[in-house]
């Protein structure tokens, strides 16, 4: 127990570095994850981090797969196919809460995330051409479990959504891995030195997804009125 307890963060004090101004609990817990990510149960953690983001959990896997990367820039490709395979599991569940679940979990899932609003929109973008819009939309901040969910309540076709699926969450964490590979002690310079900036271009993007999300298809609004006889109530 108290093994699985040192995986995690101790507590600390807010306060801000005199040379940076960023806070000193922020930089603690880089250094802090920077050394737990060579740690032999981290490559579990982000297999964890990869499978329930793609169904039910809202932060993506990238910055754990980008530190453990850091942490050991030549297994780097390894992690990478790691989140990949993990995320295309996970998208499995997703898509399994949509096409079996979808009344009694997938609806108050995306109530809680806040994307029930875009779900009718996401549905009628993926009947119109589903295979293209999971590996473009698998791309993008867009959280990837809307996608997943989505898929699963209109009968996607299960190998088409895999496929899909696995280019889409391939390209991108296989370029993280392969930059983090071939540049990885530079960017961990560049994120050494500006690690506030860094975290909150990541907090951006995560923002983006949910806003991108809740923004969909707003330009096909007669088209997505079809779907929306399935929306969330």
């Amino acid at each position: 127990m108290a093994a699985g307890l040192a995986f995690f963060p101790p507590p600390v004090l807010s306060k801000r570095s005199p040379i940076s101004g960023e806070p000193l609990d922020l930089r603690r817990l880089y250094e802090w994850t920077m050394a737990k990510a060579a740690d032999r149960r981290a490559l579990w953690w982000l297999a964890l981090f990869a499978f329930v983001e793609a169904s039910v959990f809202p932060i993506p896997p990238h910055p754990l797969l980008g530190l453990m990367c850091l942490a050991e820039p030549r297994r780097a490709l390894r992690f990478a196919v790691v989140t990949t395979l993990a995320s295309v599991t996970g998208g499995l569940l997703g898509y399994a809460i949509g096409h079996f679940a979808f009344h009694a979990f997938g609806v108050p899932l995306l109530h809680a995330l806040g994307l029930a609003a875009s779900f009718p929109r996401m549905a009628c973008t993926l009947r119109e051409n589903a295979v293209w819009i999971i590996i473009a939309k698998g791309m993008t901040p867009i959280p990837f479990k809307l996608v997943t969910i989505t898929a699963g309540f209109i009968g996607v076709a299960v190998l088409p959504f895999l496929a899909a699926s696995l280019i889409s969450r391939g390209v991108v964490f296989l370029t993280v891995g392969l930059l983090f590979r071939l540049f990885g002690a530079p960017i961990k310079a560049w994120i050494d030195k500006y690690l506030g900036l860094a975290v909150g271009g990541f907090l951006a993007l995560v923002v983006a997804g949910f806003l991108a999300a809740s923004l969909l298809g707003g330009h096909h609004q007669a088209t997505c009125a079809k779907a929306t006889l399935a929306a969330p109530a």
